[in-house]
C-alpha cells in the first residue's frame, strides 16, 4: 500500500482533502466491520449491503475494560 507523500504541505489543498477523505472512509469501513455491521456501497446504480461475514473479517470482541468486567483474583 502506498502511503502519503513525505511533505503533505507541498500538495494542493484538493489532493490533501482527497487523501483525508479516503483515510476517513477506510477507518469508517473498518469500524463497521469490527462491530459486525454491514457496509453499504453504491454498485451498478443501486445501494448494496455487504455483511462482515461476507468479507470474512471477524467482529472485534469487546475488551474486559469496555464491558466493566474485572479480573478474578
Amino acid at each position: 500500500m502506498k502511503g502519503p507523500p513525505e511533505n503533505l504541505a507541498d500538495l494542493p489543498l484538493e489532493k490533501r482533502a482527497l487523501l483525508a477523505l479516503r483515510a476517513a472512509v477506510k477507518k469508517a469501513i473498518a469500524e463497521r466491520i469490527r462491530e459486525g455491521l454491514p457496509v453499504y456501497i453504491w454498485s451498478d446504480g443501486r445501494v448494496v449491503d455487504i455483511s462482515a461475514r461476507r468479507l470474512n473479517i471477524p467482529p472485534r470482541r469487546p475488551s474486559l475494560r469496555a464491558s466493566g468486567a474485572r479480573k478474578a483474583r
